[in-house]
């Protein structure tokens, strides 16, 4: 059933859809806007880590923030931060409220080429339904959520008005439609740089598409220099390089629509061009370099061997056929709909092949993660409800009932992604409390001075305190040994020491990788680290001269990841191995019998015998201690040593209702004293800031 449908029409159709993705992402601010903790500055916070860098970045250009930060990056350099800067400046919203609803705003354009797609064929009820639910569905919700500011709110939305222009090229066939195609490719890096790989992929197929079925038309390679052109890499800097781009491409246009080139000058020059986009674009590379470090989980071949970083991400890992269904297309059935409509779609209409490395990638998330889930979310949809048309229309031509159909299966398929969108209460990166504690090292510190923290933090610190970090959400490889080292070690003069020695190194290196530099890692002089940690537990180690204050941010939301901080320190990166067993466990009572308590992960505590029970493994304890909170911020102890030589210690932070099993090693180390039990080398450190959320300590030395 083709319809014809009036542009009003048609534009009501991308309102209806545009209006029904924003008021779904707004059932996350109504689930949480009377909840006081999750504002700053009057408004709701955000809810991704990765945000703050770019939120940062926006600061430095509208207020002047962070300008001794190597990690800040230029206006041009994103078009979130482009778009971010220039919303702030136009509208009367804070830098707070156009960062919370920018993802929804942008992301539920995805619904726009979606509609336009469909139109192609005459269809563009298909377009109106599959919208509706590939603008909501759970992977692509997840990452363009109110609140979700990062550059993800590109990352489906742009390839799929590039996959509309490349198609609307094939079926137009004219070069202006491949122009939009190459305009649309050029700027694609200025919004989601890391999607280069799927635009590469998908130019790629759209050569092999146009040369199997178009290989005698002029046309056909008139297109291909164009959209090869977009995907040259042009060697200068943004913004020059966009616009630079575009405007060679205009030129272009215009002179081979004009021009009388011959066809065999044109295969030619396409060719040429082909294999510059190859080489330049380093697409091999580029495409295996995706894979592998999704993949991989191994540490470096050569040189030292540091801890893979995507070991601990949860979205770099295999994911079961389930996970991936249910991000895709809300469900196990709804998938398996979404596969077979994309068969039926591709044989009904040959140009959906162009759309395969957006499917492919959202299968490629089985092996690399639920990051890639997200690309085929909109094909998907698509997909499913073309099979739905496709039935619907076998069975009756009639409209109502038609639409009745659709309506109804539509429905079914939204049903699971909704109830998601529901139950997906995420609360924002940090709360009101955590916000004042860093606010409060803002008014203390300089913007050239450095908070070390885990990479978890980092860009939040950097948002709100103003103060540079050595690791980050971007930036959290080989230097996750150094602050991991800190928070674990037992040594205050090894934890001070290697914090001078490290920022130090780092600014007067030029933001060289820290531990590459201080153990020349892969060089012919490559040092043992072990060597030089030894020697920073010498209170009298000779370091660098002092440039700038170094703050140690000590947070309470790091307990329960704290394992997973120890594992990238706790190696001896000679050989990659763990130089020990840790042994931390935070966990609740849920029973007290005869002086027994049992915890929720099944260990017990005899608190009479003072031991510990790990299942039929029994354990000593030197300390137990029970910590409590008082309203000036300050720790109280209560201490009771029982075995002088016992291997493991319990705390009990009453004020969390939270018991930590660990072995003493670890009770020792600077996370557990300086923070739980606010224990510190006076001589070393100050504390400037002290509350049940974090602790925050001033270097000396």
């Amino acid at each position: 059933m083709k319809e014809k449908i009036s542009l009003p029409s048609m534009l009501l159709l991308m309102g209806v859809a545009y209006v029904f993705s924003l008021a779904v992402r707004m059932i996350w601010v109504y689930q949480f806007q009377d909840n006081p903790d999750f504002y700053w500055n009057g408004q709701l916070m955000i809810n991704t880590n990765d945000g703050y860098t770019w939120a940062a970045s926006a600061q430095n250009v509208l207020s002047g923030m962070h300008e001794h930060n190597p990690g800040i990056r230029d206006m041009w350099a994103n078009g979130i931060i482009a778009f971010t800067v220039l919303f702030t400046k136009i509208t009367p919203f804070s830098l707070e409220t156009v960062i919370l609803y920018m993802p929804a705003l942008v992301s539920s354009l995805v619904v726009i080429p979606m509609i336009l797609i469909a139109k192609l064929y005459k269809r563009a009820l298909w377009g109106f339904f599959a919208a509706l639910l590939g603008s909501i569905a759970w992977s692509y919700y997840n990452r363009t959520m109110t609140g979700y500011y990062d550059t993800d709110m590109f990352s489906a939305m742009a390839p799929m008005f590039i996959l509309y222009f490349l198609m609307k090229s094939t079926m137009d066939f004219t070069p202006k439609a491949a122009l939009y195609a190459a305009i649309a490719i050029a700027l694609y890096p200025f919004l989601y740089d890391a999607g280069k790989s799927i635009v590469y992929a998908m130019g790629i197929i759209y050569a092999l598409y146009m040369m199997f079925y178009h290989r005698d038309s002029r046309t056909t390679y008139i297109s291909m220099v164009l959209v090869f052109v977009a995907l040259v890499p042009f060697p200068l800097t943004a913004p020059y390089s966009y616009l630079a781009k575009i405007a060679v491409l205009i030129v272009m246009y215009f002179l081979l629509k004009n021009s009388k080139i011959e066809q065999k000058k044109l295969m030619i020059v396409s060719g040429i061009l082909f294999l510059l986009f190859m080489y330049f674009g380093n697409v091999f590379g580029l495409i295996l370099g995706k894979v592998m470090s999704y993949i991989s989980t191994g540490t470096a071949s050569e040189g030292l061997q540091f801890y893979g970083v995507t070991q601990t991400i949860r979205e770099a890992g295999q994911i079961p056929f389930e996970t991936f269904a249910n991000r895709i297309s809300g469900s196990q059935i709804g998938v398996i709909i979404s596969l077979i409509g994309y068969i039926v779609l591709v044989m009904r209409h040959k140009t959906f092949i162009l759309a395969l490395p957006l499917i492919g990638i959202g299968v490629f998330a089985l092996w690399g993660g639920l990051r890639f889930t997200v690309y085929a979310v909109p094909v998907a949809a698509m997909s499913a409800i073309y099979l739905f048309h496709f039935i619907t229309t076998s069975v009756s031509d009639k409209k109502s009932i038609y639409v009745l159909a659709m309506t109804i299966l539509t429905a079914a398929m939204i049903y699971p992604n909704i109830a998601h969108v529901i139950g997906y209460k995420v609360p924002t990166v940090l709360k009101k409390a955590e916000v004042q504690d860093l606010e409060a090292l803002n008014k203390i510190a300089s913007d050239k001075d450095y908070t070390l923290t885990w990479w978890d933090y980092g860009y939040p610190v950097w948002f709100y305190s103003d103060t540079n970090t050595i690791i980050d959400g971007g930036k959290h490889q080989n230097d996750n040994f150094i602050i991991s080292k800190i928070m674990q070690t037992s040594s205050p003069a090894l934890a001070a020491n290697l914090s001078r020695l490290a920022v130090e190194t780092y600014v007067d290196s030029n933001y060289a990788t820290i531990a590459d530099t201080l153990f020349k890692n892969g060089k012919e002089d490559q040092l043992d680290p072990n060597l030089l940690l030894s020697e920073l537990e010498d209170g009298e180690y000779k370091l660098p001269r002092k440039t700038r204050d170094i703050y140690l941010y000590l947070p309470y939301r790091m307990l329960r990841i704290f394992p997973t901080v120890a594992v990238f320190g706790n190696l001896d990166l000679t050989t990659g191995k763990s130089e020990r067993k840790i042994s931390f466990y935070p966990t609740s009572a849920v029973g007290d019998k005869d002086g027994v308590v049992s915890f929720q992960n099944g260990i017990t505590f005899d608190m009479k015998k003072g031991e510990v029970s790990f299942g039929q493994q029994k354990k000593q304890i030197k300390n137990f201690i029970i910590t409590q909170n008082t309203k000036e911020g300050k720790v109280q102890l209560q201490s009771q040593l029982y075995h002088a030589d016992g291997e493991f210690a319990v705390v009990y932070m009453k004020s969390y209702s939270t018991f930590i099993v660990m072995d003493i090693e670890t009770f020792n180390s600077m996370y557990v004293q300086m923070f739980i039990l606010e224990k510190y080398d006076k001589s070393l450190f100050e504390l400037l800031v002290s509350s049940p959320y974090s602790k925050i300590y001033k270097l000396k030395k």
